[in-house]
This record gives structure tokens, sequence and C-alpha cells, in this order.
């Protein structure tokens, strides 16, 4: 079995990527971002990127990054979110951006993945993304035809993989990873852990080792909130809360009394 598994990010790309490449990164905000991997790319200089992603991440974190150092020269997105950069560098003409609505976004990758080169799906019809596309009828109805994604590389999060290379996405983090890997000619996955063949059920694999050519471990990924939110804390009444408190207490203590025996319910 070839060893997939890298010392660090920073080798897992070398050889790999390169100027004037399509990559895919995998993500949703900041939710299932390789980090580290994004951080090597970053160091490694590559430039005139097309990015495909849901998002480019936020100011100074995610593919945020790689915009402020100016690598990307186009993004393949459905949403701008929260990185104003991203806006700033599109409304200037410094950055092409080829707005992609979210579920055509996924099944471009998916396809490509599955060696479907086209597909037709009834969003963006009548509207600007069906400008210059190929337009047929199915049973009445008008549909655009899109072309899949193949990227040249694949940048991927999951959870965990063993040395074959099967993953595990954790939960919400699952997001565009998937597609990603196996739209990808190449893919290379961040892990925050690795375990044996064998160790993973097989019905506890989200996505087979044979999409996967590269493996690089990142077991303390920041995964920094895209923006967090806390509702206020409620007042207490403390007089109120020592009577619940006392209740709850006679409640007990009334469930466990022994004939004979006095107790104190802790009321003064």
């Amino acid at each position: 079995m070839a060893n997939k598994i890298y010392p660090d990010a920073k080798s897992a790309l070398a050889g790999v990527v390169a100027d004037n490449q399509m990559l895919a990164v995998g993500g949703f905000g900041l939710c299932g971002i390789p980090e580290a991997l994004i951080d090597a790319l970053k160091d490694s200089g590559v430039k005139n990127l097309t990015c495909i992603s849901n998002n480019a991440g936020v100011d100074g974190f995610g593919l945020g990054k790689l915009l402020e150092t100016r690598q990307v020269k186009k993004m393949i997105a459905s949403y701008v979110g929260e990185n104003k950069e991203f806006e700033r560098q599109y409304l200037a003409g410094e950055l092409e951006l080829e707005f992609t609505p979210q579920g055509t976004l996924a099944e471009k990758l998916r396809a490509g993945g599955a060696g479907i080169p086209a597909f037709f799906t009834k969003t963006g019809v009548g509207t600007v993304i069906a400008e210059g596309k190929e337009l047929r009828e199915f049973d009445g109805e008008t549909y655009v035809m899109e072309r899949s994604l193949v990227p040249d590389v694949a940048l991927v999060k999951a959870h965990v993989a063993d040395k074959a290379g099967n993953l595990r996405f954790n939960l919400t983090a699952r997001n565009f990873n998937p597609a990603a890997a196996t739209a990808g000619k190449v893919c290379i996955v961040e892990v925050e852990k690795i375990v044996e063949v064998g160790e993973l059920a097989p019905d506890d694999i989200h996505l087979p080792g044979i999409y996967v050519h590269r493996i690089v471990l990142n077991a303390s990924p920041e995964k920094r909130i895209e923006k967090r939110t806390l509702s206020a804390a409620a007042p207490v009444d403390a007089a109120s809360a020592k009577v619940q408190a006392q209740a709850a207490i006679a409640q007990a203590a009334a469930g466990s009394e022994v004939p004979g025996t006095v107790k104190n319910n802790g009321k003064q």
C-alpha cells in the first residue's frame, strides 16, 4: 500500500500546486476548512489561482489570506460572505468572480467527480446566471446547462483518516468537502486524527480512500468562529432561587424518609 501520509502541509503540497491552477477548497464559511493547507498554500507563493469554494473565508483567515496576498485571480463561489477584502477587490475590478447558486456549485463538483461533464437545472433560468448558456426544454420546463468542475487540486478537511485515506467527517464540517475531494484530479486532505486501516468501521466511512492522494495531520486546528453571538443572561431573583432550591431539597427528601427519623430540610 502506497504511503499517503506527509509530515506537514508544506510537503503535502510540494510538487502538486503550481501557478495558474484551479483549486477546490472545502468548507462552508469557516466550518470545515483545511486551515494548515491554506496557510501552506499561502507560503508556497503560487499565484494566479482560480479557487472554487462556497465563499472565501473572512478577512485574515481561511481563503481570505490568499486574497490579501493577491494569489487568487478568480473565485467561483456562491457567497461573498463576511470578507470585506473579497468584496473590495471584486468591486474594484481586481478579482474575477463567477457567482454560482449554492446548489448548482455543489452539483458542479459532484458531477465533476462522477465523470459527468454537464447537467441541466432550472436554477438560474431567466436570470443573468443563464446568459450565454444553452437552454433546453424538458416536459414543458426550461432548463439551463451547467458545465461540471474538475479542479487540478482539491484541498479538503476531514476529522479522521485511516492510513489508506478512508475519511470520516465531523457533522456539518462535511459540507462541500466530499464533493471537492471527488472532483479534484489530486486530493490532499487535512485531518485531526490518523488511525490504522481497519479501525474505521465500513459504515462509518464517508469517503473511500481511492479518492485521496495525500494526508497531513493537523491535530489542533484553530476552528475560528466566524460570528460569535451570545444571548444576555437572564436576571436572577436570589430570594426566588432560594425558595426553589429548598422546595427541591424537600421533595427529594420526602421520597427517602425512614419512619422514626428526623430530617433537616435546610429551611431556617
